[in-house]
C-alpha cells in the first residue's frame, strides 16, 4: 500500500489507567491498526486521446484518475475497548510522463467529453508532449501516476492525521509525431 506511519513511544509499555491497575492501550497502536486496514484503491490512469491509442506530439494530453479510485475510504479498529476510525482521502497526483516532464494535479482530473474542443487543454490535468516515443524502450514512454493520501483518525476522545499514504500505477503510452504533407 505504501509506507505506514511510526508514532513516537510507539515501543513504550501500556500506561495505567487512572482509577485501576489495568494497562491501557496506547492509542498510537489503535491508529496504526485502523491504517492498516484502510483498502486504498490501485489507481487507474484514464487520457484523452484513450491511452490505448497514440498521443500525438503538440496536441494536448488530458490525464485522469478513474473516479472509483479516487475518494474517502474508511476503517476502523478496536484494542482493549479504544476505537478508532481512519478515514483516507486522495490530497494530489503526482503524474511522471516518460520523457521527463512532470505534472502535479490537486484533485482526479477532468475526463475529457465532446463538450471540449480537440485541441484543448485540460483545465486541471494535462500535459503536452514535446517529443515522440520511438526511441523510447519499447516505442513508448512509461507512464507513471502516484496518488498521496492523508488519514484523519479519531476515536479514544483523540483526532490527528497521518499524512502520506501513496498508491501508484503505472502504463505504456505511446507518443508519435505527424508529419503534414501541403499539396496544390
Amino acid at each position: 500500500m505504501g509506507i505506514l506511519p511510526s508514532f513516537e513511544g510507539e515501543d513504550e509499555p501500556a500506561k495505567p489507567k487512572p482509577g485501576g491497575g489495568e494497562a491501557e492501550v496506547p492509542i498510537e497502536v489503535v491508529v496504526q491498526r485502523a491504517v492498516e486496514r484502510l483498502k486504498l484503491p490501485k489507481p487507474v490512469i484514464r487520457t484523452s486521446p484513450d491511452e490505448d491509442f497514440v498521443q500525438v506530439v503538440h496536441v494536448p494530453t488530458w490525464m485522469w484518475v478513474e473516479r472509483k479510485t479516487w475518494g474517502p475510504v474508511s476503517a476502523s479498529a478496536a484494542v482493549e475497548g479504544v476505537k478508532v476510525t481512519a478515514t483516507a482521502r486522495p490530497q494530489k497526483a503526482v503524474w511522471s510522463m516518460g520523457e521527463g516532464g512532470e505534472v502535479v494535479c490537486r484533485g482526479a482530473g477532468t475526463p475529457y467529453s465532446d463538450a471540449y474542443g480537440p485541441k484543448e487543454s485540460s483545465p486541471d490535468c494535462g500535459y503536452t508532449y514535446r517529443r515522440a516515443s520511438l526511441s523510447a524502450p519499447g516505442q513508448a514512454f512509461t507512464v507513471s501516476v502516484r496518488v498521496s493520501w492523508d488519514v484523519e483518525w479519531r476515536g479514544g476522545g483523540q483526532s490527528g492525521v497521518v499524512p502520506g499514504l501513496v498508491m501508484a500505477a503505472e502504463r505504456q503510452l505511446v507518443v508519435d509525431e505527424v508529419q503534414a504533407v501541403v499539396t496544390r
